[in-house]
């Protein structure tokens, strides 16, 4: 599974602001902003996030899977403080 189709799969599903996609190979990490986060528990964010993904993780398309939510203030508070893109 491409990154590219994994960010477009997401931002499409939750219409997402920006969504952000990277592997190593084996493991992905997924970093998702939208509004739709916002006040929402972490569990709701990840469930959130899974949800479009699932088809592709139960067919073995896509496993091990890191994800990191924020509303659109949250990740340019993040940008400017913790993580260099």
């Amino acid at each position: 599974m491409d990154c590219k189709e994994i960010e477009s799969l997401l931002i499409q599903a939750l219409s997402l602001d920006e969504a952000h996609v990277t592997t190593d190979g084996s493991h992905f990490k997924v970093i998702a902003v939208g509004e739709c986060f916002d006040g929402m528990s972490r569990i709701k964010q990840q469930q959130a996030v899974y949800g479009p993904l699932m088809e592709k993780i139960t067919s073995g398309a896509l496993h091990a899977v890191t994800i990191k939510t924020f509303t659109p203030t949250q990740w340019k508070r993040e940008k400017v403080f913790n993580m260099p893109m």
